[in-house]
């Protein structure tokens, strides 16, 4: 793996899998107060946000930083380990 990948936090993760994590973490109208577009707050999906935000790089970065946002915010998992 290159020294860029692995720096890379998005590396890996499509914009589906980080809208649908998104939205399951903040819901629809939550996510429509954090990040002000339309197709949060209008009769949202995940299929109309992803053609807009697949065209509009400025609220695609808005929805990665939030994404990026959550994900330090987030607690670790417990991991366990086996004896």
């Amino acid at each position: 793996m290159s020294a860029g990948a692995q720096k890379d936090p998005l590396h890996g993760r499509t914009l589906a899998a980080i809208l649908q994590e998104l939205v399951d973490y903040y819901g629809w109208e939550a996510l429509g107060r954090r990040v002000e577009i339309r197709c949060f707050t209008h009769e949202p999906s995940i299929e109309s946000s992803l053609k807009f935000l697949r065209r509009t790089p400025w609220a695609r970065a808005k929805v990665e930083a939030l994404y990026l946002e959550m994900r330090h915010d987030k607690p670790a998992p417990l991991v366990f380990k086996k004896r």
